[in-house]
């Protein structure tokens, strides 16, 4: 079935027998030594031990052919499963200031196999630079990605501002002022929110950042006033349930809030977040649904299009890839004996919400 990612990071996207060649040839030591040692590191015990993941991840990462490596990979990655469109969030501040990389050529290797995934897959892919909210330099730290990508063309094929990282102990507001810049540049906005804290961080990512989606943002269920303001507002939540399960956010897929958000009315989107650390893939987040809530081909038709609807493509992109994936629909409808879908889930994501410029 054909889909559309607005929740997956760069850096947690490396295939892990791509990740040992690449720090073999950059002198780094990996994780572990082998495919399956990975695995096993990647058992994480909490929300901070994913974190130092990800930090060994990056410290293998020294070039931009290392990027231009794994964005050609994921590239490939989404054909496999029919993903036609990604959004994907990268970390700036760990790769530039940490790892001593330029950032116009890191960017240089990732757009040359962005390149490659749209001429070799179809595969469209465009950037969020994600500000990191719990660097040591915070908030400078943010503020030096709204400097680099506010002075980008659109060809760079940057297309918002996000602000990851730990959210414990960094609310929103101190980034307030560049989110603002940000949006006076003609970039997008998203925060990653209400994964481990509470309601509180989703409702100021929206008041003080004017944030327009919300990475993660599990926790909005615990806040009924604030569930109904993310109805009445559109605002997407790019949700991710294996990711959360296995940070610990959630302890079930039984007890994921997704379900109850989704008949509440807010717009929820599925994604995989960083699918080799998780062991999934987008195409298993669908699989979720069907097994551990119930969602027939109507509920999963509706929620791939709430993926492309709540994405940053213009709407003239947006018309064309909601034609086609509606048109792949039903062909698989009929492929597989099921009747036409209902008419909500034909305009459901259409319907839900107009994030285009």
């Amino acid at each position: 079935m054909p889909k559309a990612e607005i929740h997956v990071h760069l850096e947690g996207s490396v295939r892990p027998e791509t990740l040992l060649v690449l720090a073999e040839r950059n002198g780094q030591t990996p994780p572990a030594p082998d495919v399956a040692g990975m695995r096993e590191f990647f058992q994480f015990r909490d929300f901070p031990h994913f974190i130092e993941a990800y930090i060994a991840v990056c410290t293998c990462l020294r070039t931009p052919a290392d990027f231009a490596t794994i964005v050609r990979e994921v590239g490939e990655d989404a054909a496999s499963q029919n993903i036609r469109y990604l959004e994907m969030h990268f970390n700036q501040e760990t790769n530039v200031r940490k790892r001593g990389l330029d950032f116009h050529e890191m960017l240089a290797g990732m757009n040359q196999g962005r390149a490659e995934a749209r001429e070799r897959w179809g595969v469209e892919i465009r950037w969020i630079a994600d500000g990191v909210r719990d660097s040591e330099t915070s908030p400078y730290s943010v503020t030096r990605t709204v400097d680099w990508i506010t002075a980008l063309s659109a060809a760079d094929g940057v297309v918002a501002l996000g602000l990851g990282g730990d959210e414990v102990g960094y609310p929103p507001a101190p980034f307030a002022a560049d989110f603002a810049r940000a949006r006076e540049g003609g970039l997008r906005t998203v925060a990653h929110a209400g994964e481990t804290t509470g309601a509180e961080t989703v409702r100021d990512s929206i008041d003080l950042l004017k944030a327009e989606r919300i990475g993660h943002g599990v926790r909005a269920w615990d806040d009924p006033e604030l569930v109904q303001r993310l109805v009445d507002l559109g605002i997407p939540l790019e949700v991710c349930p294996t990711s959360n399960l296995c940070t610990r956010v959630v302890p079930s897929y039984a007890e994921h809030p997704f379900p109850s958000l989704d008949a509440a009315g807010v717009l929820v989107t599925i994604n995989s977040d960083d699918p080799p650390f998780f062991g999934t893939t987008l195409t298993e987040e669908f699989l979720v649904m069907a097994r551990h809530w119930g969602y027939d081909a109507d509920g999963v038709q509706r929620i791939a299009l709430n993926g492309l609807e709540a994405s940053f493509l213009p709407e003239g992109d947006k018309a064309r890839l909601r034609g086609e994936f509606l048109a792949e629909f039903a062909v698989l409808r009929a492929e597989l004996g099921l009747p036409p879908a209902s008419e909500a889930a034909q305009r459901a994501g259409a319907a839900a919400v107009n994030n285009s410029r």
